[in-house]
């Protein structure tokens, strides 16, 4: 296409790098393209933990509006980010294959688990799955870029660890810099049930857009999109914003999906956990697929999960 094609995304430097990403696979394909960076609301209040803000798609609403506007043809997103809801007219073009889904704990020399101490997360989800582990810790909130926590965690004495994404770090090589830079280690959180969609990328457009629909949609990855679209389906079902405690993950692996989702209660006390499997072919249909997702949010429904969900939006209220 003869267009340029106006890349919107956020400011930060794991934002820039995922645009930059998206434009170089773009202009690989012939098209041209220019970058529009600003600034959500999420990146400009750092002080208020993102649960209290009581906003929808803090982080995606600045560039929602300028997709409207059509002041930039395309947004990209950390896709764990966005809510489940599109905007009236808007679409996910494509998913791009996913990186790595884990939560890690990066942590100072002075870290131990047995004791009492601080650990640091803006994540509802993160904060109530330490918890369950850790009752005896304090978690407080930890607000701003990666680059930003970072820096906090490492000023800040009183703190002893922090919870990332761990695709973040490693997309702008900030995960192999931990000690050298910050003289923090890090392990994986293989036990926490990540994020729906975490560590997956996403494309959105205007539906009526359409050359611009057909660009972008050469970059989708089919099998990660079916998998998050399952997981944020589970959340949707679920009546949880991407703040709420809910975690999900599906993978394939030969001919088998294999799903696990949570939800949690604020303080970790309570958890209510589903694991299914089904199977999965080429031409699986996402009618299939959104099928198997509602039948694992009726399963945490029907065993507390509506009550929980319930004292949960009470709290935050």
């Amino acid at each position: 296409m003869s267009k340029v094609i106006k890349i919107g995304t956020r400011d930060s430097e794991l934002a820039m790098w995922q645009a930059k990403t998206v434009q170089s696979q773009l202009e690989a394909l012939g098209h041209k393209t220019e970058l529009f960076p600003v600034k959500s609301q999420g990146d400009l209040n750092l002080t208020e933990p993102l649960y209290e803000m009581g906003i929808t798609g803090i982080f995606t609403k600045t560039l929602d509006v300028a997709l409207v506007k059509g002041e930039i043809d395309i947004a990209v997103h950390s896709l764990k980010d966005v809510p489940t809801q599109l905007p009236k007219g808007m679409v996910q073009v494509a998913v791009m294959e996913r990186a790595s889904s884990k939560d890690i704990l990066v942590y100072k020399k002075s870290f131990n688990p047995d004791e009492e101490t601080t650990i640091a997360t803006g994540s509802l989800r993160r904060k109530s799955q330490w918890l369950n582990m850790y009752s005896h810790h304090k978690v407080v909130d930890l607000r701003g870029n990666v680059n930003t926590r970072l820096s906090k965690l490492k000023t800040n004495t009183d703190w002893n660890a922090a919870i990332f994404a761990k695709a973040g770090l490693d997309r702008i090589g900030l995960l192999a810099q931990l000690k050298a830079t910050y003289g923090f280690e890090y392990t994986d959180l293989d036990s926490f049930i990540p994020a729906p969609a975490q560590g997956a990328m996403m494309i959105a457009a205007m539906k009526a857009n359409t050359e611009v629909l057909k660009a972008a949609a050469a970059l989708n990855h089919q099998k990660t999109a079916f998998c998050v679209d399952i997981e944020r389906a589970f959340l949707r079902d679920l009546e949880g914003g991407c703040t709420a405690p809910i975690g999900a993950i599906a993978t394939v692996k030969n001919d088998q999906l294999y799903f696990t989702g949570t939800l949690m209660s604020l303080d970790g006390k309570q958890r209510i956990d589903v694991t299914d499997t089904m199977s999965w072919y080429d031409n699986v249909e996402m009618e299939e697929c959104l099928a198997f997702a509602k039948a694992q949010s009726q399963k945490v429904l029907s065993q507390g999960g509506k009550e929980l969900m319930a004292e949960i939006k009470k709290s935050l209220a």
